[in-house]
């Protein structure tokens, strides 16, 4: 018998509790190639924290997904932090593809549905509780940038757009970022 934690794919984060999550664009498309677009999430992210919605603990912005580790704290009127995260990024999104490459550029994006006619970001992101210091720093130690995928820097130090240079240098440029290293 596995006694192995098995982390079932959802998208519910649990208020108060700590999760690694990922949340990628729709068609895997690399919308966020563009530092324009990574610096929606950027303001995004520390809007939310400045509001005290969210703590932020790690992030790593990749051209076609993100990675958080985070804990929202209280829901955002009726709704949760995470899905006004998603729908303000997907909103400007919206707003500057329009600007940049006027209504075709949007076709990428175009779905189906009753409630919207464009969806940014795939359904279902993957929340994984970090259920222990073990779990949470193997998460903290992901270097997605140094992929043989992705190879956008040699050092994870280097990649702007995340917070590996605040893990191994304890140089914070995101000041609304909180050391994971303090919860356990």
């Amino acid at each position: 018998m596995n006694n192995t934690p098995q982390h079932k794919r959802y998208s519910h984060l649990d208020i108060g509790e700590i999760y690694f999550w990922t949340a990628t664009i729709n068609k895997w498309q690399k919308l966020l190639l563009k530092d324009t677009y990574k610096d929606v999430i950027i303001n995004s992210l520390q809007y939310l924290s400045t509001q005290r919605l969210i703590d932020v603990f790690a992030f790593v912005i990749m051209p076609n997904h993100i990675h958080l580790i985070w804990r929202t704290n209280r829901l955002n009127g009726k709704e949760s932090a995470q899905g006004s995260f998603l729908k303000y990024t997907a909103h400007l999104f919206m707003k500057m593809i329009r600007n940049e490459y006027g209504s075709e550029g949007l076709l990428l994006y175009v779905i189906n549905a009753v409630n919207k006619s464009h969806e940014f970001w795939q359904r279902d992101p993957l929340a994984i509780h970090l259920f222990s210091k073990k779990v949470a720093f193997q998460k903290l130690d992901y270097n997605n940038p140094l992929g043989a995928h992705w190879q956008l820097v040699k050092d994870p130090v280097e990649y702007k757009y995340s917070t590996a240079k605040f893990y191994e240098t304890g140089s914070n440029d995101f000041l609304f970022v909180k050391d994971l290293r303090a919860e356990f």
